[in-house]
This record gives C-alpha cells, sequence and structure tokens, in this order.
C-alpha cells in the first residue's frame, strides 16, 4: 500500500479527472510502470515475480460468483415460520419452538437445523407477509391448501357486508393467515345448514359483542339470538 501511494496516487495528487474511464487510464498505465521497475535488492521487478513464482500457481476462477451471506440464530414460532427481516419463512412443522440457523444472502433464505437443511426460501422483502411450502404444514392445514385468502373473501361478500367483515377480522387474528382457513371455512358452511340470511344476522351480533370466531358464531345461531337482530331490524323498519 505505501509504495502504491507512493508511486502512484502521490503522482496523481494535482491532476483532475472528469470521469472514472480517464482515470482507470491513467492508473492503468502508472501501475503497468510500477510492476516494470527494478527491485534494488533483488533480480527482476514485480511483473517478472508475479510471472515466474504466482501466475504458475493460479486456479481457475470458480463458475459462480461469490454470494455474500449473514448467519443468525432464531426460533421457529409456534406458527413453524421463521421471522428473518419481517418476513416469515416456513420450516417443517415439526421443528416449531426450536432454534435454528439462519442463513440470508440477496436472494435466498435458507434454514438449518443442527447442520441439517430444513428448508430453502426466495428472499423476499415484503414484510409481514408469509413464504409457506405446502409440505411444511401439518395436516389439518393441508386439508385447506387449495384455499385462499381471496376466495374465502368472495365467498363471504356474496353473503353480506358483515359476514365479509367477520371473515376479514378472522384472517387477521393469525401471523399466519392459512391457520384462520379452517375457521372461516366453518363459518361459511354455517350459511349452508343455517341460511345465507341467518348467518350474515349472527356475523352482525358476533361482531356487535366482539365474538369473532366460529364458536361464537354457530352458538349464535343454534340458540337463535341472530333471530333476535333480525327482529329489532324489522321493529326499526
Amino acid at each position: 500500500v505505501l509504495v502504491v501511494e507512493r508511486w502512484v496516487l502521490a503522482r496523481l495528487r494535482h491532476q483532475r479527472f472528469f470521469s472514472i474511464n480517464e482515470l482507470n487510464r491513467v492508473l492503468r498505465d502508472l501501475l503497468t510502470d510500477l510492476n516494470a521497475r527494478p527491485f534494488k535488492k533483488l533480480p527482476g521487478c514485480r511483473a517478472s515475480a508475479f510471472a515466474e513464482m504466482d501466475q504458475p500457481a493460479l486456479r481457475p476462477l470458480p463458475e459462480k460468483a461469490y454470494e455474500y451471506a449473514e448467519w443468525k440464530l432464531a426460533r421457529v414460532g409456534i406458527d413453524y415460520h421463521v421471522d428473518v427481516g419481517g418476513h416469515y419463512y416456513s420450516v417443517p412443522c415439526q421443528f416449531a419452538r426450536q432454534q435454528v440457523d439462519v442463513r440470508t444472502t440477496a436472494t435466498t433464505v435458507e434454514v438449518f437445523h443442527r447442520g441439517t437443511r430444513l428448508a430453502s426460501h426466495v428472499h423476499c422483502t415484503f414484510k409481514g407477509r408469509h413464504t409457506t411450502i405446502d409440505a411444511h404444514m401439518p395436516p389439518a392445514h393441508r386439508a385447506v391448501a387449495g384455499v385462499t385468502a381471496e376466495t374465502l373473501r368472495s365467498q363471504a361478500t356474496a353473503i353480506g357486508p358483515r359476514t365479509e367483515v367477520l371473515i376479514e377480522r378472522l384472517l387477521h387474528q393469525r401471523r399466519h393467515p392459512q391457520q384462520a382457513f379452517r375457521s372461516c371455512l366453518g363459518v361459511l358452511r354455517l350459511g349452508q345448514e343455517f341460511g345465507t340470511a341467518r348467518l350474515e344476522a349472527a356475523c352482525v351480533r358476533a361482531l356487535k359483542h366482539n365474538a369473532v370466531s366460529w364458536k361464537s358464531v354457530h352458538s349464535i345461531l343454534k340458540h337463535g339470538l341472530d333471530q333476535q337482530v333480525q327482529a329489532a331490524d324489522q321493529r326499526v323498519l
């Protein structure tokens, strides 16, 4: 470094450059001159020493460029997801609550447990979102893997605005929306059993009392409490 400062940088200290290409051209000439400068106490120069000793020992570059990675310790949540920068990545559900090693690069997130890789995901920067592999889900979650939050919202909207609100709140009760899919499906199926009008009225009562669950809505319908809401509406009309 000292030699380069003296024979390259110091020689440029009074010059001004207006582009990187211009600077690089001058640097290239100065480095060639420096490497060709004869040693004072040894035969040859830096260029000849490199060609004689270093160059024959060089190996080909790796096929893939080095990718910088960061490691950290993390604990898998009860929902079998790991928090990495505010985004949640799944691991096999049997490793819930386990401590794991997370390797993060610009493109990939990998999760290891005692040296064994559990999962590999595409790196996602959206905070509060989840990346889930179906095979990581418990059987109860895989049973509804074909359902999406959008299909649930669409079905709820077709029943009524309060049903839509209740389904939306169910989806946001859990850190991972898929964990609420079974509850949402259960609520929507109550419309087949009791009728969509009664289900909408039951959702009105459930939301009023902040009883947002399948069990609460089912109890309202089972005991006819939704009909009290319908009767009150008729009196107002």
